[in-house]
């Protein structure tokens, strides 16, 4: 017989979760207090736990801690009212297996949610995560980051909970905003993705709430917004640290209220529309630099998702190397020696990037030969060697920087000489990676001169030590 713990400070929640759960069959144990639990804490053998994330005198983290430590495979949900959601999901972080809200909104789905977990205690929810990330071309591979990671937006999906994902360009975050829409209750409705920085002010108002006829130059007829057209689905918003500051307003109200008007129309319209906010950029930092609205970044920031880099998941380049090549129905291969000069490239564009030299390479290599060797790879990667995180001279320090500036110059004249077509994105990440490399390079020369303190040299750089070490792409 499966036990359970509930640790509730309410006797009519401890009553009526003992009544529900032993009527079907579980050994039910009831704790009042954090102080309950510690004297029943050596002796806990539970397969279930639920806890109250607020105790009189302990805190439903603490609890989950020292539960996780002393009893590794017990299962843990976190019960929690609407204004502790943000706990809720911290407590998912540090390894609760989900959270319920009280009061239970549907008895019904608290049972499924409490036997699906039981029942598949080993691996709850593994198999649809990994069937679902497949089925969106979402490569896991080894990074326990990203494992982590997609784990985390699995759990929160089935929430009414509006997510933040932040990542670099190029990282996929709009590929998980789908993973999230998909793996949740949503999955029927639409979904629905807006980039805030490609649209002007006005297209961008328009795109969001829509507009009557006649209400601006150019407004032949009345057209629905986005969150007409989602309601009961996903409203992915990318780049959101681009909105401009009366288009945040704009959001903030909708977000608070569920309200909104059509430009040119007086009438209130209701939406039920959950929103995936992302953005590349650090919006605690544009907060701070007035260009980000403090209480529209708290309406988003309920859950935050960061993708990792990736340089930070390099162990992966092979995978991602067979899965773009089984898109391209090509038979080629990369040499070890192709896959030595990727993995040695810091990848400013991530995966986008990775994803457009693949492209780039079978199509060079197509009809020639049946390995791709570095030969068929862009000349910044072939180009490119890792500078050590302290140059030893400032002599060397030039002449490093001064070979790539010459390298980096000679590429973008070659690509601008070009009398054929040119990629304008292969382009962009030319810049890119010119950015970084000057970055590292700055930061490695001032480091020397700082004699290896890397706390005055990101102060002589003006920049904080997480940015310093990010320019040295190492992990923050």
């Amino acid at each position: 017989m499966k036990e359970i713990v509930i640790i509730d400070d309410e006797p009519e929640i401890r009553h009526f979760l003992s009544y529900l759960l032993s009527q079907k069959g579980y050994r039910v144990t009831l704790c009042e207090s954090g102080q309950d639990f510690e004297r029943l804490l050596p002796e806990l053998d539970a397969d279930l736990a639920l806890i109250d994330v607020k105790l009189p005198d302990a805190s439903g983290l603490d609890i989950l801690k020292q539960l996780k430590q002393a009893v590794p495979h017990c299962i843990a949900i976190i019960m929690t009212g609407y204004s502790t959601v943000k706990t809720a999901v911290e407590a998912i972080k540090l390894g609760a297996n989900d959270y319920i809200e009280k009061p239970f909104d549907s008895i019904d789905e608290l049972e499924a949610l409490l036997d699906h977990l039981l029942n598949h205690h080993h691996a709850p929810y593994a198999h649809e995560i990994s069937l679902l990330a497949d089925e969106l071309g979402i490569m896991v591979g080894e990074c326990e980051d990203m494992h982590h990671l997609l784990t985390l937006a699995h759990k929160i999906a089935k929430k009414s909970l509006n997510v933040l994902i932040e990542g670099e360009t190029g990282s996929g975050k709009d590929v998980l905003a789908r993973f999230i829409h998909h793996a949740s209750h949503r999955s029927n409705y639409p979904f629905i993705a807006i980039n805030c920085g490609a649209l002007s002010v006005s297209l961008l108002e328009s795109e969001l709430f829509g507009h009557e006829k006649g209400a601006f130059t150019g407004a032949f007829k009345e057209r629905k917004g986005v969150f007409e057209i989602a309601d009961r689905g996903t409203l992915f918003l990318d780049e959101i640290a681009e909105a401009s500051p009366a288009t945040q307003v704009k959001l903030l109200r909708t977000i608070e209220t569920g309200e909104y008007r059509r430009i040119g129309d007086e009438a209130l319209r209701r939406t039920n529309t959950r929103i995936i906010a992302a953005s590349h950029a650090d919006l605690a930092a544009a907060v701070k630099a007035n260009t980000f609205r403090e209480d529209l970044l708290y309406r988003l920031d309920v859950v935050k998702l960061t993708i990792p880099p990736l340089r930070e998941r390099k162990q992966d380049i092979p995978l991602f190397l067979k899965h773009f090549l089984k898109q391209h129905n090509t038979s080629l291969s990369f040499s070890d020696e192709a896959i030595e000069q990727l993995m040695k490239y810091p990848w400013p564009g991530n995966i986008r990037e990775l994803a457009n030299v693949v492209k780039r390479a079978v199509t060079l290599a197509e009809d020639e030969t049946a390995m791709i060797t570095p030969h068929y790879l862009p000349e910044k990667i072939r180009l490119h060697s890792p500078e050590p995180s302290v140059i030893s001279t400032d002599k060397c320090e030039g002449s490093v920087l001064e070979s790539y500036l010459e390298e980096w110059t000679e590429e973008m004249l070659r690509l601008w000489d070009h009398d054929c077509e040119v990629n304008l994105e292969d382009v962009l990440l030319h810049v890119k990676a010119l950015e970084v490399e000057v970055g590292k390079a700055f930061v490695s020369k001032t480091i020397n001169e700082t004699m290896g303190n890397r706390k005055a040299a990101a102060d002589k750089l003006k920049i904080s030590t997480r940015q310093l070490r990010y320019l040295l792409s190492e992990k923050n």
